[in-house]
C-alpha cells in the first residue's frame, strides 16, 4: 500500500450529492478538499446506495429547474433513500440553499419553504447571527457571533406552524438568525420574510443541519470573506471528533 493510499484513507470522506440542475456542486468540492482538507465525492442523484461516507453535503442550485416546489422532485431521486438512512444512522448531513430546501421537502428537516417576501431572487451578502454554537456545525462560532455570508434564493422565506416554531425554538433548533451587522434581529436585516428570522435550523438531534447562505462562498481570503470557513471546518472537527460516525445500516 503506497503513502498516498495511506494518507487517502486517513482522510475524512464527504459526499457531495449532484441532481440535475444543481450549480454550487463544484463549490463545494472545491472546500471539501482545499479548505477542509478532506477527501469529496461525487454522488450521482440516481445512486440508491452511499459508499462509506463520513458526512453528506447537499449543495445549492435549482434541482430539477425548481419545477413544482423548489427540492419537489429531488427529493423522490433513489439517493434521497440513502441520504434518509444515512442520517438516521446519526451520520453528518448538511443542507445548503437548494439543499435546505430539499431536505424540507424529504422530511429530514421541519417546514416548507415559500417565496421572498418581495417575491423576487436576491443575490447579496447578508449577517447572521449564531444562536446556538453547540452543534456539529457551528463548533468553532463564538456564541452571538455574527457572519457575513452569501444568499443567492428566490425562495427562502421558511415556514412552519406556530406550534413547531416554538417546538424549535425550544430545542435550541434554530442555529442561525438574519441580523444586522451589529447583532441585532431587525424586521429590516430580513432578507425574504422567514418568522422570527431564520437563516438555519437543524433537527432534534442536532446532527442534519439546512441553511439558506452560502458558506463554500465565503471560505476564502482570495473571496474576501471567510467567515464561512467557521461552519466548514466546525463540520470537519465533528467529523474527526468520532462522535458522529453513522451505524450500519441494511438498504430498504
Amino acid at each position: 500500500m503506497s503513502w498516498w493510499t495511506d494518507l487517502a484513507d486517513a482522510l475524512s470522506r464527504i459526499g457531495i450529492l449532484v441532481f440535475p440542475g444543481s450549480n454550487c456542486d463544484r463549490d463545494c468540492h472545491h472546500v471539501v478538499e482545499q479548505i477542509m482538507g478532506a477527501q469529496a465525492e461525487f454522488i450521482w442523484h440516481k445512486e440508491a446506495l452511499l459508499p462509506q461516507l463520513d458526512a453528506v453535503l447537499i449543495p445549492g442550485g435549482f434541482s430539477y429547474g425548481d419545477y413544482l416546489r423548489t427540492g419537489a422532485i429531488a427529493r423522490f431521486s433513489p439517493v434521497m433513500a440513502a441520504v434518509t438512512r444515512f442520517a438516521e444512522a446519526g451520520g453528518l448531513v448538511l443542507g445548503i440553499c437548494n439543499g435546505f430546501q430539499i431536505l424540507l421537502e424529504a422530511g429530514l428537516l421541519p417546514g416548507a419553504m415559500l417565496r421572498n417576501r418581495s417575491l423576487s431572487f436576491i443575490c447579496r451578502d447578508v449577517h447572521v447571527r449564531v444562536e446556538n454554537r453547540a452543534t456539529p456545525f457551528t463548533g468553532r462560532c463564538k456564541p452571538g457571533q455574527v457572519l457575513k455570508l452569501p444568499i443567492a434564493h428566490a425562495d427562502g422565506n421558511y415556514y412552519t406552524d406556530p406550534a413547531t416554531l416554538s417546538s424549535l425554538k425550544a430545542g435550541n433548533q434554530v442555529v442561525l438568525r438574519y441580523c444586522a451587522t451589529d447583532g441585532q434581529v431587525t424586521p429590516e436585516a430580513n432578507p425574504n420574510g422567514s418568522p422570527d428570522s431564520i437563516a438555519g435550523i437543524t433537527n432534534a438531534a442536532g446532527h442534519v443541519f439546512g441553511l439558506m447562505p452560502h458558506p463554500e462562498r465565503s471560505a476564502e481570503a482570495l473571496l474576501g470573506n471567510e467567515d464561512g470557513r467557521l461552519i466548514l471546518l466546525s463540520l470537519l472537527d465533528s467529523i474527526k471528533s468520532g462522535r458522529f460516525s453513522p451505524k450500519p445500516v441494511m438498504a430498504s
